[in-house]
């Protein structure tokens, strides 16, 4: 069979056209584990104990795979052929994550235990700078299994209601009500773990009091308050919460302190006095109604930056709070006191923003703020490209539900009593992931022809890597597989891992082109604590991680411990 492609009026380039072919290794193990030429249900089960790792299998397992593969037309009643062997290999069913989409993890810990899925500006479709406000990104990340929603509160132009929008831009304004009933309509579409919903207020007393009778009206018992003292010194559990709504935002006094730190003045008695009397301005104002009413409704309590970097991360014996601080501020942090970042997200949640400059929405490393035990790292859901990417990966773990438990390293010390410090030299390899690609097939049907070359078929090649703690992060790259629709690699990759607990894996396929930048062809970013080992149909995503429908490669995965 041949394909071709139409250079100018009188030529005409022709390609013998492959097809997707089992590689030898694939043939040898079916030689092994079949007879005859066909593979019976008892064969079957042998192979997906002893290669596929699956200990749990049983002849009901092996019967449903043969069942599913009847619908590909590769089933025979005495057992499977070749061909129907390297279909189920690269079968949805034969995926490198658990089909169950069931929560496995511990959801009984405090809430600083866990990874959030976090969004920031979660009512923006584009730029930072002037693109449309609309409850439709608040829908689309909730139904992704976002658990944080983030709106922005500033009194309108007659100072009457408050309304959501980026302050200080072009950006356009949405209507809080419909932001609050998005949230409430969709918070538990997904998942059942609570919704945290950050409120990043810019308002007076009277307008606080407004948005408070509004948020107690719109969620009603939905809302989730603190009435006693019982999670001052700790947070509630995901457990406990399931199905509620969290607010989290400064309390009054809070607000106003943060207001007048913000002013233009730098000596410290003046912004005392300004504070003071901001605080009689609230008693003024009614304080028996206005402060607690707004206070009741915080759940999770935003404290100040109090001392600059120096003393940020003192925390409180007696208080739990969240903390926020830009991209910025925790870099600087990891570089100089990442244990003391540790200690404090071992109690306090930590939410990181990404820096002013990112008008584009673009991205910054989430890896920065996982590996210090941030819980909040807050993302532009509305962009594209690696990094959200892994943030994508991450919260594919724990069945997507939202909440990811961190690993012991970041919440306890060690035995000497040192805590974690992920930029450490001397941590000792614990695991080697040894990673093969086969092949890869499907890009015939999810693309025209002429997609990716004018004038030629493909010419693919992956990335492979691991993001991590420094030590662990690298990459490599497969040969490039020149004018070819099903790429063959056949390239096994190690990575030797310290903390394969915060490891995540990603490969990107790209098509070379030597004169302009290589075409992207897919990626997949997977959470190397639920990968399954043995050998894996890995699905590939669009840029917007939406999955493709038929492009996908083979992947052997292998872990030895040390």
């Amino acid at each position: 069979m041949k394909e071709s492609f139409k250079v100018c009026f009188c030529c005409v380039r022709s390609f013998k056209v492959k097809t997707s072919e089992p590689p030898q290794e694939i043939k040898k193990l079916f030689d092994d584990y079949s007879g005859d030429g066909r593979m019976s249900a008892d064969e079957m089960l042998r192979f997906v104990v002893e290669v596929q790792g699956e200990k749990h299998a049983d002849t009901n397992y092996v019967k449903d795979i043969f069942h599913r593969l009847k619908h590909h037309g590769v089933f025979h009643p005495r057992g499977l052929h070749l061909e129907g062997f390297y279909r189920y290999l690269l079968s949805d069913f034969n995926s490198p994550l658990p089909l169950s989409g069931e929560v496995w993890q511990d959801m009984n810990q405090p809430l600083s235990h866990y990874f959030l899925y976090t969004g920031h500006n979660s009512y923006l479709t584009g730029n930072q700078l002037n693109s449309r406000s609309s409850t439709e990104p608040i829908v689309k990340a909730l139904r992704s299994g976002v658990r944080v929603i983030e709106l922005d509160l500033w009194p309108n132009s007659s100072g009457t209601e408050a309304e959501v929008r980026h302050g200080g831009t072009l950006t356009s304004t949405e209507d809080l009500q419909k932001c609050l009933n998005a949230v409430k309509e969709n918070a538990f579409v997904v998942s059942e773990y609570p919704v945290v919903l950050t409120l990043e207020d810019h308002l007076p007393p009277d307008l606080q009091k407004k948005v408070a009778k509004m948020v107690s009206k719109t969620f009603g018992e939905t809302l989730f308050r603190c009435t006693t003292d019982e999670y001052t010194e700790c947070f509630p559990s995901p457990e406990a919460l399931k199905n509620k709504i969290l607010i989290s935002t400064k309390p009054p006094k809070e607000y106003l302190q943060t207001q007048v730190s913000l002013g233009s003045t730098t000596d410290e008695s003046v912004k005392a006095k300004k504070v003071k009397d901001a605080e009689e301005l609230i008693q003024d104002e009614d304080e028996e109604t206005v402060a607690i009413e707004y206070r009741d409704l915080i759940s999770i309590h935003a404290g100040n930056r109090k001392g600059g970097m120096k003393n940020c991360l003192n925390g409180d014996p007696n208080r739990v709070i969240r903390l926020s601080m830009s991209e910025q501020w925790l870099e600087t942090l990891a570089k100089t006191r990442g244990p003391d970042l540790v200690k404090f997200t071992q109690r306090n949640i930590l939410r990181i923003f990404p820096k002013t400059a990112r008008i584009d929405s673009s991205n910054y490393d989430p890896l920065v703020g996982w590996i210090h035990g941030a819980q909040m790292v807050a993302f532009n859901m509305q962009s594209h490209g690696r990094f959200l990417w892994m943030m994508q990966g991450m919260f594919k773990a724990n069945g997507g539900c939202g909440y990811v438990k961190k690993p012991d390293v970041l919440l306890s010390n060690d035995p000497g009593g040192e805590t974690f410090d992920p930029s450490s030299k001397n941590l000792q390899i614990k695991t080697v992931l040894k990673v093969k690609i086969y092949n890869g097939e499907g890009w015939n049907m999810d693309f025209s022809q002429d997609h990716f070359d004018r004038y030629s078929p493909p010419d693919f090649y992956a990335r492979i890597g691991i993001a991590g703690i420094p030590l662990d992060t690298t990459s490599y790259r497969t040969e490039t597989d020149t004018d070819e629709w099903f790429p063959v690699w056949d390239k096994e990759f190690e990575f030797p891992l310290r903390v394969p607990e915060l490891a995540l894996l990603y490969i990107i396929v790209k098509d070379y082109d030597s004169n302009t930048q290589n075409d992207f062809a897919g990626q997949t970013c997977l959470p190397l604590s639920e990968i399954r080992p043995g050998i894996r149909a890995v699905r590939l995503h669009d840029r917007a991680g939406e999955v493709y429908k038929h492009a996908r490669l083979l992947v052997r995965f292998v872990l030895e411990p040390r």
